[in-house]
């Protein structure tokens, strides 16, 4: 650095003033700050306390963010704000580039943050010409939350509220691992309402007095680390990249909590998570598809929509899941007549083999219909049954039309299970218009459809023709087999276009794999029949009480027209019949 004349060091100031006005007006056009911050209200907000010795340091002057008295003189880059200060700042100058040179500065040092003490005026002219270090007296500052050089005033709030969090709950030293850092105010607060709430049912699980340190901990390892640990296994953060850890959490519980306010049933951490990636994440690709599906579902009616890809079900609800049942959250259809009664029974018996929770659904025509006694029965048979069967469940009341309103809220189940009223008609209109159809073709869900009586589950017919969907009920069939020791029999209608020598080799090798023993049968259609005859033929001769079969292989209307296998065995069928997509 060469000696500066006394004239030039106040054009460097001058040019420096420009500079911070400069640095004002883009602050104004962007919402940054370049404020210093004050060492005062950072200390007292922190709840920082000053050790007795000071040490003699090289520091990084772009750590230095704010000061004790002068942080209204200059800027985040400690470019001089008052005009006033044009003489001392230019004799610092001289004085820094002549041979007497100057002291070094005196600083308190929080965190990785510097406030300077004494030598604002050094800490501007070093800026200045560029300087990247600059000798230091420093005294250090203990908080008990952290501060980094691009803290700025505002998130002085919460780090201020995460000083008053740790002195409130002791969590540092409960839990000294524990990082429980968010990006916005308030939040502290709603961590300490988990934990009263935490604590309060602690108390009346256990009968006593919890301490409140203790109930912390608790809330810590058995409600805190469990969310994180599902939020670090499903990668979520990457969806949302400017949150934290606590600030998912957060928003996790709420959000779970509106899901089951919003659903009338109980939400799995899962579920929510699920959830809110699929509605809120800032990934490229998810910001995409969201929009094209509302475009695809504002320009289709519901009738004609596709419905979603093959196999999307198991990538969505089962990939994530630690645990190896398939069906843990079953949807069920309840009317409030005989055969809505006879569609629960069949969800109790699925769900008391998989100890899975039953999702009740009531759609009602008028909200108005919610209040009356004969709505509320239902409600309470619901309950009643659930309760003999010791299976949890809950029923929620909707209003609109039943199949749009069970294939929306089966994206929260893994089956969906309904009665078999209303089988589609022949005529290729009353076929597009069908609720059951179009339920079958848009749920994301296999359906289970349950005529009069419901399956114990003594035997299982899986329809084959080795198409996708086909594959899917093949899954399905192999896990029911497996781990309901259900025996099986495989069929492939030889009349079917789609099946050839292959077909049934194909399914044996895969149950084989996955230690199922089944029996094998290779059909011709007779003269007459239709493949959904041989189906049914089969699944009698068999005495086989349920039915499994891929959904939907080719279009509404081309299904309308030429005519479906899926329709022809709701149609006839009297046992229940498994659709899978």
């Amino acid at each position: 650095m060469m000696k500066t004349t006394l004239a030039s060091a106040v054009e460097d100031f001058h040019r420096a003033r420009l500079r911070a006005k400069l640095e004002s007006v883009v602050a104004r056009l962007t919402g940054r700050s370049t404020e210093l911050l004050s060492y005062e209200e950072v200390r007292k907000r922190l709840k920082a306390r000053e050790r007795s010795s000071e040490q003699l340091e090289d520091i990084p002057l772009n750590a230095i963010v704010g000061s004790v008295g002068r942080y209204k003189d200059f800027t985040r880059s400690f470019l001089p704000k008052q005009a006033s200060a044009k003489d001392r700042w230019a004799r610092v100058e001289v004085a820094m580039t002549g041979m007497e040179g100057v002291p070094p500065i005196e600083v308190y040092k929080v965190g990785n943050a510097y406030f300077v003490r004494d030598g604002n005026h050094r800490v501007s002219v070093a800026r200045q010409f560029g300087s990247d270090y600059i000798q230091a007296y420093v005294t250090e500052v203990d908080t008990k939350v952290p501060l980094s050089p691009d803290v700025k005033p505002d998130d002085l709030i919460i780090k201020a509220e995460h000083a008053d969090f740790l002195e409130h709950t002791k969590l540092d030293k409960v839990r000294p691992e524990a990082d429980l850092r968010v990006t916005a105010p308030g939040r502290y607060q709603v961590l300490e309402e988990h934990i009263a709430v935490h604590r309060y049912f602690m108390g009346r699980e256990q009968e006593r007095y919890v301490p409140y340190e203790e109930a912390v901990g608790h809330w810590y390892d058995e409600v805190y680390v469990p969310v994180v640990r599902l939020i670090r296994q499903r990668g979520i953060l990457r969806d949302f990249p400017e949150r934290t850890e606590t600030d998912l959490y957060i928003w996790l519980s709420q959000h779970k909590a509106e899901l089951e306010d919003e659903l009338g049933w109980e939400v799995s951490p899962e579920m929510a998570v699920s959830d809110l990636v699929e509605r809120f994440s800032q990934q490229p690709g998810r910001l995409v598809q969201r929009i094209g599906r509302r475009v695809l579902d504002a320009i289709t009616p519901a009738e004609l929509e596709p419905g979603p890809p093959t196999g999307q079900w198991r990538e969505e609800r089962l990939a994530p899941r630690e645990d190896d049942r398939l069906f843990t959250s079953i949807l069920v259809a309840i009317r409030g007549d005989e055969s809505g009664w006879a569609a629960l029974e069949q969800a109790l018996a699925i769900a008391g083999r998989e100890g899975a929770r039953l999702q009740g659904l009531h759609v009602l025509s008028s909200e108005e219909q919610v209040a009356r006694p004969e709505t509320q029965a239902v409600r309470s048979t619901f309950e009643r049954r659930c309760g003999e069967a010791g299976v949890e469940g809950n029923l929620a009341f909707d209003v609109g039309s039943v199949h749009r309103k069970i294939c929306d809220r089966a994206r929260w189940a893994d089956l969906v299970v309904t009665s078999l009223n209303y089988p589609p008609k022949r005529k290729p209109a009353s076929k597009i218009s069908s609720g059951l159809v179009t339920l079958i073709r848009r749920c994301p869900r296999p359906v289970l459809t349950v005529p009069q009586d419901p399956s114990w589950f003594q035997h299982a017919l899986l329809a084959y023709d080795g198409t996708p969907k086909s594959r899917e009920a093949l899954f399905v069939a192999t896990y029911i087999s497996a781990r309901w020791s259900v025996p099986m029999t495989v069929l492939s209608v030889c009349g079917d276009d789609r099946v050839n020598a292959e077909t049934l080799t194909d399914a044996r090798q895969y149950l084989e794999v996955h230690g199922v023993d089944a029996e094998y049968e290779k059909r011709e259609t007779q003269s007459g029949e239709t493949v959904a005859d041989t189906i049914l033929r089969t699944a009698d001769d068999a005495e086989c009480d349920l039915i499994l079969m891929g959904g939907y292989g080719a279009g509404p209307v081309m299904e309308a027209v030429l005519g479906s296998t899926v329709d022809e065995v709701l149609r006839k069928s009297d046992r229940p019949l498994l659709i899978c997509r």
